[in-house]
């Protein structure tokens, strides 16, 4: 069977990943990458899959959601966390790697298969004909930016501005909030979390003198100008927040029938509202420092942080009015999306989100079955999440398992609520993998 060749343009964790799966199941691959030619100020090497913030992949353990997804791909003979398992350095419970030797071996499995070919140099435009995976990133290349602009059109393409930490509903002290809208006016769809006096004051002092994070050259400090980060709002002033986004007024707490001294609101993030994001916090901080001076709000003491707080001009598209969930362009099947640009964040949510493009474009190029994932698994959530068309201010997000479907029976214990979660999913994942190998 002569099968057409599919393109794939982007050659970091998203695209190998995409040129291997789409090659692993017989249909060639014309894999474009602009390295040496060109590169954005974030890289630095010219090998492929480099890893340019930092050398982890995060938890291996089975309760923690980005442990499940690497578990995942390895069942379904993922490439890059392969390449990882066999250049792994010593870190704990996580799966960090030589990133030297990291990318030397993708690009060495890459380069030798029979049925991918490498071009390098810039693709400033989508193919027009073919199918095709574009995976250029979240530091997309001018020429090709303004072609996918083209394509989508400018309200679906957004930068990451700004972007406040989402913590999960259940990690919420409702003892120390409660649900409520100001004034009374709409549903009370906010959590309210409140601060006397003393713990604003302990709360404003920790966030201004809080550790920033570095700005890199590939950012634009220019940002900020129309977003402010919460802790330079409260530089300005030790009363700043309170006339602003911890103003009281119209939020009495149920217990004293009085406004409290500060009030931080919580906005539902996903449907199910087991996500919650902290209005107005968008932040510059590190994570670390972020977990620490949020944490000292009574209400948030031991929440989970599913996403922390970022600044910066990062390209991604509005994937729910655009992707379905094999990540095809809804106008334009024959063209897929893969990495950070579809809103997946982090480097092994992109290599998921690559791993199920590639399969999806070999499989249409096969006419076979597409693969289906539901969302109880850490492959379909991901899809799931950048695809759900109720989503209506979309943000980049990591996995976790406030955005896999819920087990529907109480488990006692986080650790092991999300252990069994992991079970159910891994069971699917081996059954739809015996169903692709069948």
């Amino acid at each position: 069977m002569n099968t057409e060749r599919v393109t794939v343009i982007g050659a970091g964790l998203a695209g190998c990943e995409a040129a291997w799966q789409l090659a692993g199941r017989g249909v060639p691959v014309l894999l474009r990458e602009m390295k040496p030619d060109k590169k954005t100020p974030a890289h630095h090497s010219d090998g492929l899959a480099e890893l340019v913030c930092s050398n982890s992949l995060r938890s291996n353990e089975l309760s923690n959601a980005a442990g499940l997804l690497k578990e995942e791909l390895r069942r379904l003979g993922g490439l890059i966390v392969r390449c990882a398992d066999e250049t792994q350095v010593e870190a704990g419970g996580a799966l960090a790697v030589d990133r030297e030797a990291f990318s030397r071996l993708v690009t060495q499995r890459i380069e030798s298969h029979p049925l991918i070919t490498i071009e390098r140099g810039e693709a400033v435009e989508i193919p027009r004909e073919g199918r095709v995976v574009v995976a250029t990133g979240p530091l997309t290349s001018d020429a090709l930016f303004e072609d996918i602009h083209r394509l989508v059109g400018g309200e679906f393409l957004h930068f990451y501005d700004a972007a406040a930490p989402i913590v999960t509903a259940e990690s919420i002290d409702l003892s120390q909030a409660w649900f409520a809208s100001r004034y009374g006016k709409g549903t009370a769809d906010y959590i309210n979390c409140a601060m006397d006096r003393e713990q604003f004051d302990a709360f404003w002092e920790a966030l201004t003198t809080a550790e920033q994070a570095e700005v890199h050259g590939f950012e634009d400090s220019r940002v900020f100008e129309g977003c402010m980060p919460i802790e330079v709002n409260a530089r300005r002033g030790h009363d700043t927040l309170l006339y602003g986004i911890l103003k009281p007024v119209g939020l009495p707490d149920p217990k004293t029938g009085k406004d409290p001294y500060a009030v931080l609101q919580l906005r539902r993030d996903n449907a199910q509202g087991s996500l919650y994001n902290l209005v107005g916090c968008q932040t510059h901080l590190k994570f670390g420092e972020q977990k620490r001076v949020f944490s000292m709000i009574p209400a948030l003491r031991d929440a989970e942080f599913v996403r922390y707080g970022v600044m910066h001009r990062n390209t991604f598209l509005d994937s729910p009015r655009l992707l379905d969930a094999t990540y095809a362009l809804r106008s334009d099947p024959r063209i897929r999306f893969a990495g950070q640009m579809t809103g997946v964040e982090g480097y092994v949510e992109s290599d998921a989100s690559g791993w199920l493009a590639g399969v999806s474009a070999a499989c249409e190029a096969l006419g076979k079955p597409l693969p289906a994932f539901p969302a109880t698994t850490a492959i379909g959530a991901l899809a799931a999440y950048i695809s759900n068309e109720t989503v209506t201010k979309f943000q980049p997000m990591n996995i976790n398992f406030g955005i896999i479907d819920p087990l529907g029976y109480r488990v006692r214990g986080k650790r092991e609520k999300n252990q069994a979660v992991s079970a159910r999913a891994l069971e699917a994942v081996d059954s739809i993998a015996k169903e692709m190998a069948g």
